[in-house]
């Protein structure tokens, strides 16, 4: 299956608590981490959640 790595470009500070704890779902804890995840729905479902806080690239 197909892997995504997603890392996080800005800070959860400010944010709704419900953003906030998706990042750290999505195993992002401060600014520069990076987490990989297998590309399922629920993940993408996540990510467009935190959009403005993360960039996702495609990982082979």
């Amino acid at each position: 299956m197909p892997r995504v790595k997603v890392s996080q470009i800005r800070s959860g500070i400010g944010c709704k608590p419900n953003h906030r704890q998706t990042l750290r779902t999505l195993g992002l804890k401060r600014i520069g981490d990076v987490a990989a995840h297998e590309d399922r729905p629920e993940i993408r479902g996540m990510i467009k959640s935190v959009a403005h806080l993360v960039t996702v690239e495609e990982v082979d």
